[in-house]
């Protein structure tokens, strides 16, 4: 049940990830470079939290990407995300290092959970640039996703 619930978020997640891209695509010559700058972080994030837990390397917290990567970053996090909720136990510990080379342990849960949560809160914040540049920004929450 957990894993259902899991995969449900991180589909929600996809969806208003691609659905910001899109946007933010549509209106490039009014967007500045913190919105930029937040969708990239925002996939970083996603894409760094499923390397520590799958041993692999990861990206940099604040690297900027090419932007026409982001829609294929965000479905390769998706898919990956997935596989990790599919094929481990959410219970296991891992440890890892965060940017700055400290050691911490969390579980897989805790982990997947942080990078959704993490997610919503930097969109809302891109949201509220975009109407800060005369952008109307879209509605994101979990609730509209699922109505």
């Amino acid at each position: 049940m957990m894993k259902e619930k899991l995969i449900d978020l991180f589909e929600y997640t996809y969806h208003y990830n691609k659905e910001m891209i899109k946007l933010i695509s549509g209106n490039i010559s009014k967007v500045d470079e913190k919105i930029i700058s937040l969708i990239s972080h925002t996939l970083n994030a996603q894409q760094i939290w499923n390397s520590r837990i799958l041993g692999e390397k990861n990206f940099e917290v604040w690297q900027i990407n090419p932007f026409e990567d982001l829609n294929t970053i965000n479905h390769q996090n998706f898919l990956k995300s997935i596989g990790i909720v599919k094929d481990s136990d959410l219970d296991q510990r891992i440890e890892y290092r965060n940017s700055r080379g400290t050691k911490f342990e969390n579980s897989i849960f805790e982990m997947l959970f942080h990078a959704i949560n993490h997610s919503t809160y930097h969109r809302g914040q891109i949201n509220s640039l975009l109407k800060q540049n005369g952008i109307e920004p879209i509605l994101t929450d979990y609730i509209f996703y699922k109505r």
